[in-house]
């Protein structure tokens, strides 16, 4: 427990005093007593001014959940400040989170209010901070509470949500509460046609100005307006490449965690159904669901996500998405058990996109170097396994942000209305 202890510029100020003093009568020589007065007045001050009451802290941050790049500020709070003068605060540090200052040090007077120190952290995932010591000085800098370690807290970091947006239809609605346009007619807002009047048109239906210059009943047809089911499967198995964080150099689990989490966003902002299934050790499944507080919960499962490089059995791999179902799958696919269960879904009648989120990755500088021959076979091995996709009718495109999927939806949806032949 701690308690208030003279600081060593006390102690030095009075052995100074009394030293000064004590050879001054001894030896009689003044020069000596004078030379210790300001020591005698300032142990005198420190002496004096030592507080007595015993001190309770605790330190609390505005917010508990932040996108990546956004930050908050951990507050000190101090139950009796009587007889404090000056404040101190060390934040250790922790990774991916930059400290404001920059070393997360501060101190300043209890007149100007209790030091604050600022958190932003630069990476998506469970982040650890506040840890730090705490000290409290008296006036005359004579007694010192502390230091004393704070306990740390969980900061919940969402990966950021990069700018995308898709102009394109899903290619396979299924429902009827979206905004996309069914292959089915039905009670939408997207016009179709017109046609003759039948029994059990409703009445506001009717184009009057058509009926009368024909002089038959005709009704507008429109489209059903539903939404789609989307899942999107995230590869957490390896992190190929080292994160820079949100200023730096994307590693492939970056980009797989925040190309998932700007397409739930894009999908649920249009009124869609979006699950997700999180392919690792201790992979996470979240069902269908539409929503704000959907959204928040996948972001969640995004930001909860560990690599795991031990094998998945393939039942965790079974996905249970039909026809009328569209899959992102989005990962290097380095792993071929996952790229087999995509292939298993592309045949299955769902529509299935590879979103390719290796990145951009620097070879090292000896190419014959072990690591470098090791890397390039693995990569002519992956290019062998996408062409194995695409050969069998999954488009595969990298990871590019804003319009990445725009030609591939436009073509799965063609796709869609080509009439099918079945064999019986």
């Amino acid at each position: 427990m701690s308690s208030w202890r003279p600081t060593p510029s006390l102690v030095r100020a009075s052995l100074l005093a009394l030293g000064g003093l004590a050879a001054g009568v001894v030896l009689g020589l003044e020069a000596l007593a004078v030379l210790a007065a300001p020591f005698v007045v300032i142990a005198g001050a420190g002496l004096v001014g030592r507080p007595r009451q015993a001190i309770g802290m605790n330190t609390r941050i505005d917010h508990h959940r932040l996108h990546e790049g956004q930050g908050t500020t951990s507050r000190l709070e101090v139950d009796d400040l009587t007889g404090v003068e000056h404040v101190t605060r060390v934040a250790a540090p922790a990774a991916h989170v930059a400290c404001r200052p920059t070393y997360g040090a501060v101190g300043s007077l209890v007149s100007e209010g209790l030091p604050t120190i600022g958190f932003s952290p630069r990476r998506w995932g469970r982040r650890s901070i506040g840890a730090e010591r705490v000290a409290l000085t008296s006036s005359w800098a004579g007694w010192r509470w502390g230091p004393v370690d704070m306990p740390e807290h969980g900061l919940s970091v969402l990966p950021q949500t990069a700018p995308y947006d898709s102009r394109a239809e899903v290619p396979q609605p299924d429902g009827l509460v979206g905004r996309h346009r069914s292959r089915r007619l039905g009670g939408g807002t997207e016009f179709e046609g017109i046609r003759h009047f039948a029994t059990g048109d409703r009445l506001k239906r009717i184009t009057w100005p058509v009926s009368l210059r024909t002089g038959e009943l005709h009704v507008i047809t429109t489209r059903a307006e539903q939404d789609a089911g989307v899942w999107l499967v995230v590869d957490g198995l390896r992190d190929i490449g080292v994160s820079g964080g949100v200023d730096g150099a994307a590693s492939s689990l970056d980009l797989t965690v925040r190309a998932a989490a700007a397409l739930a966003e894009h999908h649920v902002r249009t009124g869609d159904r979006v699950g997700l299934l999180v392919v690792a050790g201790d992979g996470a499944r979240v069902r269908l669901g539409s929503g704000p507080r959907h959204l928040q919960k996948i972001q969640g499962t995004l930001a909860r996500l560990r690599t795991e490089a031990r094998s998945v059995p393939p039942e965790r791999l079974d996905l249970g998405a039909g026809a009328g179902s569209v899959v992102y799958v989005l990962s290097p696919m380095l792993f071929t058990p996952l790229v087999t269960a995509t292939a298993s879904l592309q045949r299955s009648g769902a529509s299935v996109v590879v979103i390719d989120t290796l990145g951009e990755q620097e070879e090292g500088p000896d190419r014959l170097a072990l690591a470098s021959l090791a890397a390039r076979m693995q990569k002519i091995e992956r290019d062998d396994r996408l062409r194995r996709l695409a050969a069998v009718g999954c488009p595969v495109v990298p990871w590019r942000g804003p319009g990445t999927l725009d030609t591939v939806l436009h073509q799965l949806a063609r796709r869609a209305r080509v009439p099918k032949v079945r064999a019986r």
